[in-house]
């Protein structure tokens, strides 16, 4: 006879010697919104306790991070060089704790160019989803410019780069600057944008995709994908219209009513299969775990994507369920580490497997005692 819940949860929580300690260092408006009651419910559940991170700067008096230690792992999403010696610090007084994720890693994603480079790295390979069609994943064409080119330069720089595109700031490090993105439709409206910038530019072919972004979101090998609204699509009378505008658009993939408006879009998602092997790919690339990447499909054709974004860190708080995907990932890393608990994670580990098992026994037979109702 399987144990019932109650008692698994009991046993679980038993379970460990010690319990998890998870450090956790963000700013204050990404600690609101991650760093949930219900998330910090259920990881307690199951051993794990997140702890935070006291931030200091190098005039503060307060516990250095090492003083703050020792901690099984840590999560964190701050940049800059003195954060990053705290780390360098704290791991060579603690070897073993998990560092997640590595700032030369995450460091990547803050340059537009480097970023994307990864996609690149595995776009020329077939991608099988499902039985209807082999997608093909690639990166728009993009230039990076800080000034506008002049003759047989504009020839050989912006050689295959076709009106309308995207202008963004070559830095993607979460600041306001880096969102100001805006539409060029063609040479006179980028010679009016660069005359008014003295920061690079990456110039990114827009393409065509029925107003629709796909969001990839990764914890670990967990995939999930969500569809969010999206610049429409624009029509060659439009290019004409436009001619010489800079339109400015920011964060439109982000409104909170996107799920309502979307319910009944008719455009298909991504198979998963796919998504995840796009995921794949960029988690080995990169060495990330916690990311989000943002992919468009071609509204000529239909097999064809573009990763045109990589975020990391993203706010996984909106998608239902992060509380468990979290939980399971952190679970599995340690019980998988060198860590000398992991024999112990293990066995807990299990438990939560039978626990969902059994949940999911009940539900059957219930639904069942319906049907014979």
């Amino acid at each position: 006879m399987a144990p019932s819940t109650n008692s698994l949860v009991s046993q679980s929580e038993a379970a460990p010697v010690r319990r998890y300690r998870i450090g956790y260092a963000f700013a204050p408006k990404k600690e609101q919104t991650f760093i949930q009651p219900s998330l910090l419910h259920h990881a307690s559940r199951y051993g794990i306790d997140f702890v935070p991170i006291s931030i200091i700067d190098s005039t503060a008096t307060a516990k250095t991070l090492i003083e703050q230690g020792p901690f099984d792992c840590i999560i964190h999403k701050l940049y800059g060089p003195h954060w990053n010696q705290q780390l360098k610090e704290y791991s060579l007084k603690y070897p073993q704790t998990l560092i997640l994720d590595p700032p030369e890693s995450i460091e990547r994603l803050h340059n537009r160019v480097s970023m994307l480079d990864v996609v690149t790295a595995f776009e020329s390979k077939p991608h099988q989803s499902g039985d209807r069609f082999q997608s093909k994943i690639s990166v728009p064409k993009q230039v990076l410019v800080d000034h506008y080119p002049e003759g047989e330069e504009a020839t050989n720089l912006l050689a295959g780069l076709e009106f309308p595109v995207i202008a963004k700031p070559l830095l993607a490090n979460g600041s306001a600057k880096s969102h100001e993105m805006c539409l060029i439709f063609n040479p006179k409206g980028l010679r009016s944008l660069l005359a008014d910038t003295d920061s690079p530019i990456l110039l990114q072919q827009f393409v065509n995709h029925g107003g629709v972004v796909f969001k990839g979101y990764s914890i670990g090998e967990h995939v999930q994908c969500v569809k969010r609204r999206s610049l429409p699509d624009i029509s060659e009378e439009q290019v004409t219209a436009l001619e010489g505008a800079v339109l400015p658009f920011s964060q439109i993939s982000n409104s909170a009513n996107d799920e309502h408006n979307l319910a009944h879009d008719p455009h298909e998602m991504p198979p998963l299969e796919f998504v995840e092997e796009v995921a794949k790919g960029i988690r080995v690339g990169l060495k990330l775990n916690f990311f989000n990447f943002d992919v468009i499909r071609d509204s000529k054709d239909p097999s064809s994507y573009f990763v045109i974004d990589i975020n990391y860190f993203p706010g996984y708080a909106k998608l239902p369920n992060y509380e468990h995907a979290l939980t399971d990932f952190l679970l599995n890393l340690l019980a998988t580490s060198s860590h000398p608990q992991s024999q112990n994670q293990k066995e807990l580990l299990q438990l939560k497997e039978e626990e969902a098992a059994t949940s999911l026994e009940s539900d059957v037979k219930q639904h069942r005692g319906h049907k014979e109702d």
